[in-house]
């Protein structure tokens, strides 16, 4: 069972004073992993962190209709090289934007084109449904997720989202969650050995409330390649910020969309507020700018991104 961030008190003050010693004798805190269990991947992420930081990224789908429309007018090329005109920390590949074929030269191509413009790659996202009962399907969006682990590592993203899918016709959502599990569970050996850590996100079907999302996150076996993508726009339930809150102390990952739709209904996201609960859960790592607002994307984003820098400085 993943650990949140908040459970974590008493072993980060033992930790702390561990870390300290580390850090003044000049060893990385990695070191600990020797001292008793290996911890999870939450306390990973949390047990060095005294102050929370972030840093700035941008999904490929905020360009989706330029990267992949009826006339597509942008290549994943272009899109890198407009993140790094704005000045950001990292940019998000989305595989959906990716040559339809390609080898392993272009993932070279992308590593080094990212490293030439001062970008990190923040991570990457792959389409599949793990409920599914097992058959062909289920074993061909396995076979897809371990192989976009292979690209992922090849590129150097370091995480990927992830999705959970929805129930199948006839079956229960108590089977679907377990299915789930074991889909992601069957995958993370390979994620793991790869180093690349798998980020399931809140995206509707299974995972469309925080309960749903929990049980599956909690059932997975702990593994430090395994964490949520806080997506900040995805849930419509009727508190969407008391929800977020509840799953923020498992990310590994922060997405932000300019709107969200508490009961269905669409109102401005209140970044202030989903920086604040990051925040709070101790969260250290990118969030990234998912535009789907209904300004042209080369006229809003870069407002957006102005926006979010200006609360990141601050928060």
């Amino acid at each position: 069972m993943l650990t949140p961030r908040p459970a974590l008190l008493s072993r980060r003050a033992t930790l702390g004073t561990l870390a300290a010693a580390a850090i003044s004798s000049g060893l990385p805190f990695g070191f600990l992993e020797g001292t008793g269990s290996r911890l999870n991947a939450a306390e990973d992420a949390a047990a060095p962190a005294h102050k929370h930081f972030f840093k700035l990224s941008l999904a490929a789908y905020s360009f989706r209709d330029a990267l992949a429309g009826k006339s597509p007018t942008m290549t994943l090329d272009d899109f890198i090289r407009l993140c790094a005109e704005y000045q950001l920390d990292g940019c998000e590949l989305t595989s959906y934007y990716f040559p339809k074929s390609f080898d392993a030269a272009y993932l070279s191509h992308l590593k080094q084109l990212t490293h030439r413009l001062g970008l990190d790659v923040s991570g990457t996202a792959i389409a599949q449904d793990f409920c599914q009962a097992d058959g062909d399907k289920r074993t061909a969006d396995i076979a897809h997720a371990k192989a976009w682990i292979d690209h992922a590592a090849a590129f150097g993203a370091p995480c990927i989202r992830i999705f959970a899918g929805s129930v199948p016709k006839g079956m229960t959502e108590e089977t679907a969650i377990q299915n789930c599990i074991r889909g992601i569970e069957e995958c993370l050996p390979h994620a793991a050995e790869k180093g690349v850590i798998l980020a399931l996100e809140n995206h509707g079907g299974i995972t469309d409330t925080p309960e749903q999302m929990l049980k599956i996150v909690t059932g997975v076996k702990p593994n430090p390649y395994f964490g949520v993508n806080f997506d900040g726009g995805n849930f419509r339930t009727a508190d969407p910020y008391a929800d977020l809150a509840k799953i923020a102390p498992y990310a590994v990952n922060a997405q932000l969309k300019v709107d969200l739709y508490p009961e269905g209904k669409k109102q401005p996201a209140d970044f202030a507020k989903t920086l604040g609960l990051l925040k709070a859960a101790g969260y250290r790592g990118y969030i990234v700018l998912e535009y789907e607002g209904e300004a042209e994307a080369k006229t809003a984003v870069p407002k957006v991104l102005a926006e979010l820098r200006a609360l990141i400085a601050s928060v």
